[in-house]
């Protein structure tokens, strides 16, 4: 897992309602940050759909919320071969 931050508008998820998170969003920003899976040059949200919609409701009032961070789920592109171990022979 890669743990980084995206711009708001590379990420495809489903608005829903944000309740609670908006006001507590608004306030303190992404306190848990959002998962992700990469698609080609985007990525699809996995868990965080009420927290993508606070940020896209809150972009134009709130400075910075555009960048979200996200855990990029299956990415072991930069954890280069010793990631896997001297063991590991296949």
């Amino acid at each position: 897992m890669i743990n980084t931050t995206v711009n708001l508008d590379q990420i495809d998820f489903t608005e829903t309602d944000p309740g609670d998170l908006l006001e507590s969003i608004r306030i303190r920003g992404i306190a848990i940050p959002v998962q992700v899976l990469r698609s080609q040059d985007r990525f699809v949200c996995v868990d965080g759909n009420k927290r993508l919609t606070a940020c896209r409701l809150l972009r134009n009032e709130k400075p910075g919320v555009d960048r979200v961070p996200v855990f990029i789920k299956g990415d072991y592109s930069k954890a280069g071969c010793a990631f896997w171990g001297p063991k590991n022979h296949h």
